[in-house]
């Protein structure tokens, strides 16, 4: 009794999945332009290699799987998909295709733009793996300094950075909202410096290039949030008032879960958006498709 199987060649799994596909030995000589007796020899020597029978040749007149052959099928089919996938990615490499792209996207990027580009991506480059990060604020641009991302969406930086690459792609309106039971909804227009008595959710992060620094920040009381989805809940839930990107809550203002405010001092400014990368590390054919689709996005945005 066999209790170490051989090791079976691509050729013979290539044979029994066609066996399997066309359903008799005769068939997939066929289709494989061979001999029925050289499909026949290769299936059995195949069963002899792993020491178990695959087809169930006695009780039907066409070959039917045995247990053991519904399990050797799921894995020889899972290892003629690695080496398809692993020939089309050396094939990429080849051409100059990258092997991967790490992107890394501003949380303030609307939804609908996120999607269009991972989607567009997957399809139009299915060999490259694609890792996605999202950051807030100065994070995405460290992250691509730091060499964590080959390429960022980042938002607005007051200072040009030495080394970094950035071009233009569009922006997102802020708005200042809260709940309709905020006292800010509830009076209408609000007078110069009502914003101030309320407690305002900002969004923040750790990164020392935005450190110190505050964004449309009108309240003397704030509550500093790394999270967008968080401060979103909390302005649901008439916890402060803060600044959103419009496409990010036309679904509560259409339902008036959230109200946007009129206040003095902000009624709405546009939150710009640039793709950025390393001068030292230029985006190959993947990355550019990439960059060029943001700029689309931007275009059709306009």
């Amino acid at each position: 009794m066999i209790t170490e199987p051989g090791t079976p060649t691509l050729d013979q799994l290539r044979v029994f999945m066609t066996v399997v596909e066309v359903g008799s030995f005769a068939a997939a000589a066929r289709k494989l332009h061979r001999a029925t007796s050289v499909v026949s020899y290769s299936i059995a020597n195949l069963e002899l290699q792993l020491g178990v029978l695959l087809f169930d040749r006695h009780t039907t007149r066409k070959p039917q799987l045995t247990e053991a052959g519904r399990t050797v099928l799921a894995e020889a089919r899972s290892i003629t998909h690695g080496i398809h996938g692993l020939r089309a990615k050396v094939k990429g490499l080849l051409q100059g295709l990258e092997a991967e792209v790490r992107l890394v996207l501003d949380v303030m990027l609307p939804a609908e733009r996120v999607v269009d580009a991972l989607k567009s991506f997957r399809e139009t480059f299915p060999t490259v793996a694609l890792h996605l990060h999202m950051e807030a604020l100065g994070a995405v641009t460290d992250r691509v300094i730091n060499r964590g991302a080959t390429l960022g969406v980042s938002g607005p930086m007051s200072n040009a950075i030495d080394g970094i690459e950035k071009m233009a792609v569009g922006s997102v309106e802020l708005i200042p909202v809260a709940a309709p039971d905020h006292p800010l909804a509830m009076n209408g227009a609000n007078p110069p410096g009502a914003v101030r008595a309320h407690t305002q959710l900002v969004l923040s992060d750790r990164s020392h290039l935005t450190e110190g620094k505050d964004f449309a920040v009108l309240g003397n009381r704030t509550w500093r949030l790394a999270d967008l989805g968080a401060k979103h809940m909390l302005l649901r839930e008439g916890i402060g008032w803060g600044n959103m990107p419009a496409p990010m809550v036309a679904e509560d203002l259409a339902s008036g879960r959230l109200v946007h405010l009129d206040i003095a001092e902000y009624a709405s400014g546009h939150y710009a958006f640039d793709v950025i990368y390393r001068t030292d590390q230029p985006p190959g054919p993947a990355a550019r498709w990439l960059i060029e689709r943001f700029v689309h996005q931007a275009g059709g945005q306009a």
